[in-house]
């Protein structure tokens, strides 16, 4: 069996060689760990954790507000959000919703976090300044995903067992209509401008996009994969798709209504993280990371990062992808100014590093200090 040691040396001294030396992200990369119930504090300056902030369930997701300079933990049991200061490595405040969260979003002004919950159904409201719930919009079925729009006047919300897309009113924090949305909606995301919602229809193979305006369908886009990870670049021009049925990811261009081009990406490609140039494609059943230059969309290089990978984040100042190793509870760092001409020709990126960082780990998150 090789040892971490044995692992890592080869590409840390291929990363090292010949290029200038990589200076570190000033922030840390917060990572919930499921197995150990808490989330890990990352220094990216040391590479290292610097703390196990321990919670009282096991940790789904993580958001980080870009001003307040605090990190939410959402906690799926009894709806519970915990808010963990940085600068003191602890939880500061804790708010327990009730029945089962399933995913949060802060609001575009960064004011208010949106809070999903099953039993009872409802997207809840969660002013930061005062941290307890406000408004409650009651849902008609079982929820599975949600998305706010750019100007965060509506959310749409997926409820599977109705084939049904909810349009929700923000300002009046009320139901505005009910849409159909084809069978087993699953994701759902906002077009950039607002104007139309993409639907991962899961068991059909297939994207349905909506009319925000008027909720009708526009077009139903046919897939070679179940969509279940969704990433966009930055500018919203291009949406990337993966899922079962196919070692690919799928090119969508969102405003021209149309599916681009499949290209092979790896091993039974699942999560994906982006930067400027690079679109990072987590195979969780290889343990490695297919990487694809956005403007060729050619496969450039791969790395192997561990066990499972299943979430990829990139650090603000481009010069690092995290990789979240589940089983093997690793964040696997890759420095993206190695991907250059030699790995190109050799189709094989090396690893920076590689952090232990507990149990069951599921997502991170970067913020600087």
């Amino acid at each position: 069996m090789i040892s971490r040691r044995q692992f890592l040396g080869p590409a840390v001294v291929l990363a090292a060689c010949g290029r200038r030396r990589a200076t570190g992200f000033p922030g840390f990369a917060f990572v919930a760990n499921q197995g150990e119930r808490s989330v890990a504090a990352v220094n990216l300056t040391r590479f290292r954790v610097t703390k196990q902030i321990r919670l009282d369930g096991a940790p789904s997701a993580l958001t980080a507000h870009p001003a307040r300079r605090r990190l939410y933990v959402l906690v799926p049991q009894k709806g519970t959000i915990c808010e963990i200061n940085p600068a003191t490595m602890s939880v500061e405040r804790k708010l327990s919703l009730g029945g089962v969260a399933t995913g949060m979003r802060l609001s575009p002004d960064s004011r208010v976090l949106w809070v999903l919950t099953r039993s009872p159904n409802a997207l809840v409201s969660v002013p930061l300044d005062k941290f307890a719930a406000a408004a409650r919009i009651r849902l008609p079925g079982a929820p599975e995903d949600f998305d706010l729009s750019s100007r965060g006047d509506l959310a749409a919300v997926t409820i599977p067992d109705a084939a049904a897309a909810v349009f929700i009113d923000m300002e009046k924090a009320a139901v505005e209509r009910v849409v159909p949305a084809g069978g087993d909606p699953r994701l759902i995301r906002f077009r950039f401008d607002g104007r139309q919602v993409l639907v991962a229809n899961r068991g059909e193979r297939q994207l349905t996009i909506l009319d925000v305006p008027e909720g009708r369908t526009l077009v139903k886009l046919p897939l070679p994969v179940e969509p279940a990870h969704f990433c966009f670049k930055s500018d919203g021009g291009q949406l990337f798709v993966t899922g079962k049925g196919m070692d690919a990811v799928v090119v969508v261009h969102p405003y021209q209504t149309e599916v681009s081009e499949t290209r092979l990406a790896g091993k039974a490609p699942g999560a994906m993280g982006i930067s400027s140039d690079y679109l990072f494609i987590a195979n969780p059943e290889s343990g490695d990371v297919t990487i694809l230059e956005i403007a060729t969309r050619n496969v450039v290089a791969g790395v192997m990062v561990g066990q499972e990978p299943s979430y990829v984040a990139i650090t603000p100042d481009d010069q690092y992808a995290l990789v979240v190793n589940h089983r093997s509870g690793d964040l696997a760092v890759i420095r993206i100014g190695a991907i250059g001409q030699r790995q190109r020709q050799s189709k094989n990126a090396p690893l920076f590093t590689m952090i232990p960082v507990g149990s069951e780990p599921v997502c991170a998150e970067v913020q600087a200090v």
